[in-house]
């Protein structure tokens, strides 16, 4: 499977428009946690930044798309398409 086949299973995943915006809301406090740690010069906190987004990804799955995180098969994919599926968001390419 090539990344725009998975890209296509991930979306698959996250059919609930509010499972969606919660990991949109996990990757702007990702964001801006990263901002944080830079400003304060904390390394050791910016190691975390990646984590940022799981508990609120996590959730979406768990309670309104009731199926497993892409993350647990392939997390680095599934965090690239994270990314993605914010900017098709933004640019209204997916229901927000």
């Amino acid at each position: 499977m090539n990344f725009k086949e998975y890209y296509k299973y991930y979306l698959t995943l996250h059919k609930n428009k509010w499972n969606r915006r919660l990991h949109a809301i996990g990757q702007l406090l990702t964001v801006m946690f990263f901002i944080f740690c830079v400003y304060r010069q904390d390394w050791f906190l910016l190691t975390l930044t990646p984590f940022v987004v799981y508990p609120f990804a996590w959730s979406g799955h768990f309670f309104f798309e009731k199926n497993e995180p892409a993350a647990f098969s392939n997390p680095l994919w599934a965090k690239a398409c994270d990314w993605i599926m914010m900017k098709d968001m933004v640019f209204g390419r997916l229901e927000r």
